[in-house]
């Protein structure tokens, strides 16, 4: 499966885009639309165009990694799982209670997952509550 304009939109509605380098809220250097590497560090400043290649190429590998993961899912699944990844690292989806249940078919139990992942270094973020809860409505087939 691939991302549909959904899961698109939730990650432009959550992100935004800054094309200069900035220190996300967990200190990770960021820039464009949440890329983090080796290569963003303090005063890096992106094009538009940069911005959007890099938010294509992160995208489509969380994609991949939720086609191996949870290779039956809805599109709504599909791209809740993905925004999911994209913006808490498909190592934390791979191992989570989350993906767990999906795959088990208890997708209730799943979509109510969404709302544990609200904390960055142990403080609750508005923004992180916003986000799980457009994603636990994209995973139940809800539009956004």
């Amino acid at each position: 499966m691939n991302p549909s304009p959904a899961c698109i939109r939730l990650d432009e509605r959550c992100e935004g885009c800054k094309l200069t380098a900035y220190q996300d809220t967990g200190g990770v250097w960021t820039i464009g639309r949440g890329h983090t590497g080796p290569e963003v560090h303090a005063g890096l400043v992106w094009t538009q165009a940069q911005a959007d290649a890099a938010f294509m190429t992160d995208l489509a590998e969380h994609a991949a990694a939720v086609n191996r993961f949870a290779p039956n899912c809805t599109q709504g699944q599909f791209d809740a799982l993905t925004d999911f990844a994209y913006n808490c690292g498909a190592g934390n989806l791979q191992t989570s209670t989350l993906l767990r249940l999906h795959n088990g078919g208890n997708h209730n139990a799943a979509a109510a997952q969404f709302g544990q992942w609200i904390h960055d270094n142990g403080v609750i973020l508005g923004g992180l509550v916003k986000r799980r809860a457009y994603e636990t409505l994209l995973y139940l087939g809800e539009a956004i």
